[in-house]
């Protein structure tokens, strides 16, 4: 049981927050947990919804943004992220049991999603104090200079919903996958 309510319908929610629901059921076809426990803020919710939506139209490929997720919330510990990112890894981005091994190593198998996944990895480790050779590499391997603010901001954007998730404990609803280590 979560820490905070989920609410159960999206009539149990703040009025507020309703619509924003309403818009997330309409896009996927179920409202996860995550979007029923953030609605106790509709302005969280809505920040949220609002950055997701924008980075959406980003220039870092999707794929590559389940990668930089599966990395971050392996890396924080957040089972919630890791068994929701694992689900749409598969399923939305296409991305084999390999490639998600590798990305919650803080890898890829791809050369160029490599580069984005590993600094995304680094700039968690180190707390966004990455070096001048890190994002050169990240640079060599043809991202823009705004997709490396992207990156930066996919990393902002998971850590937020890991934290969220972890002190919460939002109950997961996607099919389990744990930490390999806790955070």
């Amino acid at each position: 049981m979560s820490r905070i309510p989920t609410f159960a319908t999206i009539a149990d929610a703040p009025e507020a927050a309703q619509p924003l629901l309403e818009a997330v059921n309409k896009g996927l076809g179920t409202v996860p947990n995550l979007h029923r426990l953030v609605a106790n803020s509709p302005a969280a919710l809505e920040g949220y919804l609002a950055m997701n939506g924008a980075l959406a139209k980003g220039k870092v490929p999707a794929a590559t943004r389940e990668r930089i997720a599966l990395a971050v919330a392996e890396l924080n510990g957040c089972d919630y992220c890791l068994s929701a990112h694992t689900y749409l890894g598969k399923n939305l981005a296409k991305l084999d049991d390999a490639e998600i091994t590798a990305n919650r190593s803080g890898a890829s198998n791809d050369p160029k999603a490599d580069a984005a996944v590993r600094f995304a990895a680094q700039l968690v480790k180190s707390r966004g104090h990455v070096s001048e050779a890190e994002i050169a590499a990240v640079r060599a391997a043809g991202y823009s200079d705004a997709q490396l603010l992207e990156i930066v901001q996919h990393v902002a954007l998971n850590t937020w919903t890991n934290y969220v998730n972890s002190a919460f404990q939002t109950v997961i609803d996607f099919p389990a996958v744990t930490a390999r280590v806790a955070a």
